[in-house]
């Protein structure tokens, strides 16, 4: 799909009402105050969903519950984007459902990450952008952080270039362009086959994990090379992979996903600030970007078509 077709959110003006939602686990009620003033603070109004400061086993609320939150948030006109509290682990749950509404209509902007990328999925088939971001327990930080003033521009409608260092040791170097599109890998790979399968030939793909064994993110890159998918990427961005221990086989996660691309042409980017880390760039997901990765140790990027 190419960026023409993808419906872009209208960005936040002063006075816009942020949902936040838990369609997750629990989250931590002081995180989401403290967020809130930061919110508030911007010139925005919040408003907490009935069910995001709830606990029901691992989750926020029931099904139901975290479902009727998330409905009423996307169908309310006067919400304009939606804030994913935490990730953790339960979209999956209610993900055929939110698929019933017409999200196209009145489209809000959706920020998170985690098990957040199953909602990306979900907007990913509706044509719709969404924001891969840190949700509150890093909000909470305030608007001097680099990646919350980042995430801040990008909902008032701005398209600030992605710059990060490059690793020349795993880079490949090259230019290309496509719809960006990724988040949690293993949460993806788990939508692979359904309807929010996001895998397609061309994109530019970003991928981060946190506690998954090296061989098992092998077993997932398998699956995509088994299926035809690896080659026909349009570039890869390999974000951050943390907790994780080294094996007999490898020493680190960049060493073997480096083994697993060799034979491709389309250009990596390793050791991008994406995923389970502190500094977690901001990224639109579903726009058309072109990435350039530098072969020298400068700073690769990723830029937006207008």
């Amino acid at each position: 799909m190419d960026n023409s077709k993808i419906i872009y959110p209208q960005p936040l003006a002063d006075g816009d009402t942020i949902a936040i939602c838990s369609p997750a686990g629990s989250v931590d009620p002081l995180k989401v105050f403290e967020a809130r003033r930061v919110l508030e603070q911007q010139g925005w109004k919040v408003r907490i969903m009935p069910h995001a400061l709830g606990e029901h086993g691992i989750y926020s609320a029931s099904d139901d519950e975290r479902l009727g939150d998330m409905t009423a948030a996307l169908t309310d006109p006067e919400i304009r984007a939606v804030l994913c509290s935490r990730g953790g682990y339960g979209v999956v749950h209610i993900l055929e459902q939110l698929d019933t509404i017409d999200m196209t209509r009145d489209p809000k902007w959706i920020i998170g990450y985690s098990d957040i990328s199953a909602l990306h999925a979900l907007t990913a088939k509706k044509g719709i952008a969404s924001i891969h971001a840190s949700m509150c327990d890093h909000i909470r930080h305030g608007a001097d952080d680099e990646d919350n003033a980042m995430l801040f521009r990008i909902l008032r409608g701005e398209r600030p270039v992605v710059t990060f260092p490059s690793c020349t040791r795993y880079d490949r170097p090259g230019t290309a362009s496509g719809r960006l599109i990724g988040g949690n890998f293993a949460v993806l790979n788990g939508l692979i086959g359904t309807p929010y399968d996001i895998f397609k030939p061309g994109i530019i793909l970003f991928i981060e994990d946190i506690s998954e064994p090296i061989y098992k993110i092998e077993r997932m890159l398998y699956q995509l090379q088994l299926s035809g998918v690896l080659e026909k990427l349009g570039g890869l961005i390999v974000g951050q992979f943390t907790r994780y221990t080294p094996d007999k086989s490898y020493d680190t996660m960049e060493e073997m996903i480096w083994e697993m691309v060799a034979p491709y042409s389309f250009p990596v980017a390793f050791n991008v600030p994406i995923g389970h880390v502190d500094h977690n760039i901001p990224v639109i997901e579903n726009a058309t970007v072109t990435l350039k990765v530098t072969a020298t140790p400068t700073n690769s990027l990723i830029t937006w078509a207008n």
